[in-house]
């Protein structure tokens, strides 16, 4: 099995142009991901993960207008959601539009969008032009990883590179909350950082 690949940033964005999966810190955890522009699929992702097919994977986003482009008729209190909690710790899952491939949807032709609070990653976004399909860097069922040494070396000898930040610090190892607005009233699908109270306070 091949070693762990370290790479830069740029680096990391040629690999994500190329289709592969390239592990990279988030403000939760680290993450592991493939551009929804460049990939066919989340495929490499499962592939990674050891995961099922079934279950589907967020994008992290680089701003609230993404709501617009990649959410279909998206009403102001979800955008008003995005605007308090983002960048941060909420995946805001809505109606997918067309500008969403049909590999990355869910079975409900849904989409779960998140703009995270690191800026490894919102450069990363940034510099490739896209958003990424992301889930945390981990085999399925394992603990996901917040420090750079506890990533596991036989998961990065499957992906086509690694980025870590110079940091560990600020990554609050609490997955986010993912809130499902695609019914027309919030139902929080897995709470994490920002608590359903939070959120009815602004439905």
């Amino acid at each position: 099995m091949a070693e762990a690949n370290y790479v830069n940033v740029e680096r990391a964005v040629a690999l994500l142009r190329a289709g592969q999966a390239v592990v990279f810190p988030t403000d939760t955890v680290y993450g592991v991901g493939v551009s929804v522009r460049d990939a066919p699929s989340p495929e490499a992702i499962y592939a990674a993960k050891e995961r099922s097919h079934r279950k589907p994977v967020a994008w992290l986003v680089g701003g609230v207008e993404a709501l617009d482009v990649y959410g279909k008729i998206v009403p102001e209190e979800v955008k008003s959601l995005a605007r308090t909690f983002w960048p941060g710790s909420l995946t805001i899952v809505v109606a997918a539009s067309d500008a969403v491939p049909a590999a990355f949807r869910s079975a409900q032709n849904t989409i779960g969008l998140r703009m995270p609070h690191n800026p490894t990653a919102l450069g990363l976004i940034e510099a490739l032009g896209c958003p990424i399909a992301t889930s945390s860097a981990n085999l399925a069922g394992n603990k996901p990883v917040c420090a750079a040494a506890d990533l596991d070396a036989a998961f990065l000898a499957k992906v086509a590179g690694t980025l870590v930040d110079e940091t560990d610090e600020g990554k609050s190892g609490v997955a986010s909350t993912v809130v499902d607005c695609s019914t027309g009233h919030p139902v929080i699908l897995r709470e994490g950082a920002v608590s359903l109270d939070d959120i009815k306070a602004l439905w």
